[in-house]
């Protein structure tokens, strides 16, 4: 590998953590935001709304699940194509499967009792903490209900699966797995037009569901819906590494995308939606992920493609830190019930708390112990000295922990 594509993999890497540290943004706006998000985000300051902050969450919201999957997509193919598909799925089992797997059991009481203590508060009740922690008296309370934040680990572990039995059989179709690298570096090398098939596979995913966007689901069992719709940017992901020569590419254009991304997005939300139709609302939001997409891509290549200590450290703690953040983003915001400040306040104390807490036991429990180990693969020094500029390989296999 040359040093140049080194520096590409510090841009991808560093995206990867950010659009994973972007779960603390989105779940701590939820919560003041003026829409209802029903199930999907059961709690609402019953005192505090801001429509500041439904700009913030839906922003967040409709890009960052679709980049972390590409990302996700290009690591998975560089350690099957690179080291062998072996050492692939034994990679994602270690990386993936088993935390999950232990995760989403330690994780349940705590997201639990979060969410049933701020509920209690935000409704005038009294006991919150008592109330909630009663609910864990039996033991068959401790079984998780569905996969919480988790559900990103679970369709990981099904898009390797299926990844590997894909890649496996075009091994022995050479001359496809050619021509479809060759149509997608010709696709991507053209501005307008990599916007334009993208977006339109993207509208009739959507259209297939009938929905704006794809509801994620939560549950154990797979949803096609939500399996297909990311599988769509996974596997773009996965084409796109054996492309990589052009991630340089994704600079043109950059700004003009980011941009253009903004201005569509903001644009959309401002605008009274019953006077569009569902299919109107599709195309939007088909062009403005794949505009940001591409122009956020480029602008981390732009400016994040040398070896920097700070952003190694927040890409290793990421992993942690996500999993860490939704019990606490839960659970702040029934201790500011009583406090009489404004809702983007109280959005900006929730937020830098759970990112205190999280780094902070990142920093003193997981970063030099087992537990980091476990998540990354190995044990890191808490010294930001000690961080040093990996070799290409090591690099690739550390970032490849999406």
């Amino acid at each position: 590998m040359t040093s140049q594509k080194t520096e590409r993999l510090h841009a991808l890497d560093s995206l990867r953590a950010i659009m994973m540290m972007l779960g603390i943004v989105l779940h701590s706006a939820n919560t003041y935001v003026v829409a209802d998000y029903g199930a999907s985000w059961p709690l609402k300051d019953p005192l505090s709304t801001s429509l500041y902050l439904d700009w913030i969450s839906s922003f967040v919201h409709a890009f960052r699940m679709p980049i972390f999957f590409v990302v996700a997509g290009f690591f998975a193919s560089l350690l099957f194509h690179e080291r062998s598909s072996t050492k692939m799925i034994k990679n994602r089992v270690n990386r993936i499967l088993l935390p999950f797997l232990v995760f989403v059991v330690l994780l349940w009481p705590l997201v639990t009792i979060s969410f049933t203590y701020s509920n209690i508060i935000f409704a005038g009740g009294s006991n919150a903490l008592s109330t909630a922690l009663a609910t864990f008296s039996q033991p068959s309370a401790f079984i998780p209900g569905h996969t919480m934040h988790l559900w990103f680990l679970y369709y990981l572990v099904l898009f390797s699966i299926t990844s590997y039995i894909i890649g496996l059989l075009f091994n022995k179709l050479p001359w496809f797995t050619s021509k479809s690298s060759q149509l997608v570096s010709f696709i991507i090398q053209r501005p307008l037009l990599k916007i334009v098939v993208f977006a339109l596979i993207t509208f009739f995913l959507l259209l297939t569901m009938n929905r704006s966007w794809v509801a994620t689901s939560l549950s154990f069992t797979p949803d096609f819906n939500t399996y297909i719709f990311y599988a769509f940017f996974y596997f773009f992901g996965w084409v796109l590494f054996k492309s990589k020569s052009l991630l340089s590419s994704f600079m043109n254009y950059d700004w003009v995308f980011s941009i253009l991304g903004m201005i569509l997005f903001t644009t959309y939300f401002l605008m009274d939606k019953s006077v569009l139709s569902l299919e109107v609302i599709m195309a939007i939001k088909s062009i403005n992920v794949w505009l940001f997409i591409f122009g956020f891509t480029g602008l981390f290549i732009r400016f994040a493609s040398t070896h920097s200590a700070v952003m190694r450290y927040v890409s290793d703690s990421s992993y942690w830190v996500y999993l860490l953040h939704l019990p606490l983003t839960a659970f702040l915001p029934g201790l500011l019930l009583g406090i009489a400040i404004p809702a983007f306040l109280k959005f900006v104390l929730v937020m830098s708390g759970t990112a205190f807490i999280c780094f902070a036991t990142y920093h003193y429990f997981v970063r030099a112990s087992f537990v980091g180990k476990f998540l990354n693969g190995r044990k890191y020094s808490r010294k930001l000295k000690d961080i040093k500029p990996m070799v290409p390989l090591n690099e690739t296999l550390k970032t490849a922990n999406a």
